[in-house]
């Protein structure tokens, strides 16, 4: 194959190739065929490019971002069940009130 035939990518499409895959948590199969490249382009300017490699979810994270999810996750569980306490507390004060 001569390099006469590859298609020639600018580093801005390639950027936002690379924000699909991790931004908008798609696969860099599915960018890859909206696009119309082949997949191991998108993983290889995921690598080049993104933040934390072509994969997505809980894999591509680092240990921090790993701890901070984990942190963040069993504070908004707190915070749902305190919000039904009140919302319960709400419901009792009300039907007293009346």
């Amino acid at each position: 194959m001569s390099n006469q035939n590859r298609r020639k990518y600018t580093d801005e499409f390639k950027r936002e190739a690379v924000k699909l895959v991790e931004e908008q948590r798609r696969t860099a199969t599915e960018v890859a065929r909206n696009l119309g490249v082949h997949r191991s382009q998108i993983e290889r300017w995921c690598k080049r490019f993104g933040s934390a490699g072509a994969g997505t979810g809980e894999q591509a994270m680092n240990e921090v971002e790993r701890e901070e999810l984990k942190r963040l996750r069993a504070e908004v569980k707190q915070l749902r069940m305190e919000r039904d306490i009140l919302k319960k507390a709400t419901a009792f004060f009300a039907r007293e009130a009346n």
